[in-house]
């Protein structure tokens, strides 16, 4: 038995086995095409219209990949930055506030604040990934990427 004969038996057409014995013998071709085999189990009418695959809408993402961006954020402009990924440009950002909490307060605190507004405003959400004395990773994300925290 050949490839061709092997996929033939996987998708449910019976196969001559002396066909592929008697490869040269072509004396009888009606007996070696591959016909399809009744399925016992079916109770239905065979000539019962089958779903049309053309009929079929495809789920074409809005987005073909998104890039995950991971930043930290020293000034505002970084902060504005990781506001556009999120909101604009629709990729989710890991971030690290780490460096903001211990140099700038204020700048921390900016920062708090507008994950709060994306949070209300827009529908983005955020969760915590880590919060060490080195590390204060937060991955925000825009609403149509969903965060699952199963902990």
């Amino acid at each position: 038995m050949n490839l061709m004969d092997t996929i033939k038996k996987s998708l449910g057409f019976e196969i001559d086995e002396n066909r592929s014995v008697n490869r040269g013998n072509a004396s009888n071709p009606a007996s070696s095409r591959a016909r399809p085999r009744q399925n016992p189990n079916f109770g239905g009418n065979p000539t019962s219209p089958r779903p049309r695959y053309d009929d079929i809408e495809p789920i074409i993402p809005e987005q073909s990949f998104y890039e995950i961006v991971l930043i930290r954020p020293k000034t505002i402009d970084d902060i504005n930055y990781i506001v556009d990924q999120v909101l604009e440009e629709k990729n989710p950002v890991i971030l690290d506030l780490s460096f903001l909490e211990n140099e700038s307060p204020a700048n921390f605190k900016l920062a708090g604040e507008k994950i709060k507004q994306m949070r209300a405003r827009y529908g983005a959400q955020a969760l915590l990934l880590s919060r060490t004395s080195e590390k204060n990773l937060i991955i925000l994300s825009p609403k149509k990427v969903k965060l699952l925290n199963k902990s």
